[in-house]
């Protein structure tokens, strides 16, 4: 298409959108609101991600030795252990610093017993490494792995609290995606109704085009045009408005409820709206061209 001919389309798609201006203010409305609540519940579902990720990370698997095994295999082990792909750190522990750990929660205030036993270790041979995932979804994968070794004598994880991180994570996203592609069909239908509306009315122009030798290309560019502008217009407004109520909200909570800021673990919006821009953008212009694109191929007969 040349370049005068896609200016007349860009006119014409801006004139469609003039004619039918209720129609695609209703539109740009019905986006700007589905993007708006995908804003949102992207924003919480990250919040959510990125606190649950937080706790998966507290989350160790421990792992005890045969009594022969020296602390430089427990050593080796931990170094070949912190290159799995599913481990987030690895700590050592050793039977020393394990009971001087335990001291106070056994003895409490009531160090005098320890007079007899100054030399003595209780937890002798208890070296330990407490191994924290970044994905708790493959702690069996890990503990699977950590049994078939010789060196281990026993390997204590938490199967319960792991599968209840994983089973939230995927409730929240699965209820995400069915809101979402309800709002999306909602957006679709009320852009279809608006391009329908806009063939009706050039019906005779558009008959003319055809008989003076148009091409498909060029009737249904305007069109095409319109739906773009309504997608994007549609995207970017509830965009700039979320970005600045999530600024908002940290900010509120940050101030009016301390001590609940201090356990939650909030998002950085760069890396919030670093995503949240181009997947609302690509989503405004998706449910524009699948808006227009079908009733083109419908009330068009090109």
């Amino acid at each position: 298409m040349r370049f005068s001919r896609f200016m007349y389309c860009v006119r014409q798609g801006f004139k469609n959108i003039y004619r039918n201006r209720l129609f695609s203010l209703a539109s740009i409305g019905t986006i700007t609101c589905c993007l708006f609540l995908f804003g949102v519940f992207f924003s919480v579902l990250y919040n959510f991600q990125t606190i649950i990720r937080s706790a998966e990370t507290s989350v160790g698997v421990t792992v005890f030795f045969n009594d022969d095994v020296t602390e430089d295999q427990i050593l080796n082990i931990k170094s070949v252990v912190e290159l799995r792909e599913e481990v987030e750190s690895v700590d050592y522990v050793s039977d020393e610093q394990a009971w001087e750990e335990f001291k106070p929660v056994w003895l409490g205030d009531n160090e005098d017993a320890l007079e007899n036993l100054e030399d003595e270790n209780p937890l002798e041979g208890m070296n330990s490494l407490t191994i924290y995932l970044k994905d708790t979804s493959k702690q069996d994968e890990l503990v699977t792995y950590l049994e078939s070794l010789p060196e281990v004598r026993v390997v204590n994880a938490s199967d319960t609290l792991a599968e209840s991180f994983t089973n939230f994570s995927r409730l929240i996203g699965y209820a995400s995606m069915t809101i979402i592609v309800i709002l999306v069909a909602v957006a679709v239908f009320l852009i279809s109704n608006t391009v329908t509306i806009g063939i009706t009315a050039r019906k005779e122009e558009i008959a003319i085009m055809k008989y003076i030798g148009a091409t498909d290309l060029f009737v249904k560019g305007p069109f095409l045009i319109e739906s773009t502008v309504i997608g994007i217009v549609g995207s970017a407004i509830p965009v700039v408005i979320l970005r600045f109520l999530y600024v908002k909200v940290i900010e509120f909570i940050h101030t009016s409820f301390a001590s609940l800021a201090s356990i939650l673990t909030f998002a950085d919006v760069n890396d919030v709206f670093i995503l949240l821009i181009p997947i609302s953008i690509l989503i405004g212009l998706g449910i524009g061209f699948l808006g227009s694109w079908g009733t083109l191929r419908k009330h068009i007969r090109v």
